[in-house]
């Protein structure tokens, strides 16, 4: 999807979360067409012209200043995370990032992963791939070893391969958590050539992707939790967080703990790594 359809997506969709009911400054006229604000409306409301608003949700302004976005943002009620994403798609000459080497974890990042063993961590890349991970993330997750390195994709295993839906039981939380990931890493590289073959290969192979990428939901999440299949026993819950590392600002270290179940259940009795 290139940066003009993503962006003319992105705000359609936030305006039609807006009821117009109760928008200040909005007169209501009984029935409308279409759900939500009208451009013209978000125009007024955000002190631009409707042919200026226009020409910024059809991509064609490139001119286009951040106060004039922070206005849009606002009238959309968009979150931070949201306003950030909007102001990348609408200026990417402004912090867009020059494309980089194949991804490779800085040094001394596994020693570090196998120093917190007792817990599952991974580190994933700009386009979702697993790119390192610790014992106890393979026997909780998968034996990432086991799968190509062209494969070994956190995106491709979720939306591509039956694995996803085994290791998360609430499959559509995760999932959605990934399409979001990937298009805050689209905004940030439109032109990075493996992200951009690997949305286009998601689009067309799965429906599910397109149904979720069509939510245009943008949520940096670092942290949460999710349940984890117990491969035979019980299902179990674990939180997560993820660190952005300093130096690879779009690798991402996530660990996984327990919250309130004990450290044991990480590593139900009896269990084996998927695909070991």
């Amino acid at each position: 999807m290139d940066p003009c359809t993503e962006l003319r997506d992105f705000l359609r969709s936030r305006r039609a979360a807006i009821q117009p009911c109760g928008t200040v400054g909005v007169r209501h006229s009984g029935r409308r067409r279409v759900p939500g604000l009208r451009r013209e409306e978000v125009a007024e409301l955000a002190g631009v012209s409707p042919d200026y608003y226009l020409r910024l949700e059809q991509g064609r302004n490139t001119t286009v200043s951040v106060p004039v976005l922070n206005a849009v943002a606002r009238v959309l009620r968009l979150t931070d995370v949201e306003r950030a994403h909007l102001i990348r798609l609408a200026r990417p000459a402004d912090d867009r990032v020059p494309l980089e080497l194949p991804e490779r974890v800085m040094p001394g990042l596994h020693d570090m992963l196998s120093r917190i063993g007792g817990t599952p961590a991974y580190v994933v890349g700009r386009a979702t791939g697993v790119l390192a991970w610790n014992t106890r993330a393979a026997e909780v997750f998968t034996d990432f070893a086991r799968i190509p390195e062209s494969e070994r994709n956190m995106a491709r295993i979720m939306f591509l391969t039956p694995l996803g839906a085994e290791m998360f039981p609430d499959w559509t939380a995760k999932a959605i958590s990934v399409v979001s990931y990937l298009r805050m890493s689209r905004a940030y590289y439109p032109d990075d050539r493996e992200l951009r073959a690997l949305v286009a290969e998601l689009e067309e192979k799965s429906p599910e992707f397109r149904r979720l990428r069509d939510l245009q939901r943008v949520d940096e999440k670092t942290h949460g939790r999710y349940r984890i299949s117990g491969r035979g026993g019980p299902d179990f819950t674990l939180a997560y967080r993820g660190l952005r590392l300093p130096e690879a600002p779009r690798q991402t270290l996530i660990v996984y703990f327990p919250e309130t179940e004990a450290p044991d259940r990480l590593h139900p009795p009896g269990a084996r790594p998927r695909g070991g």
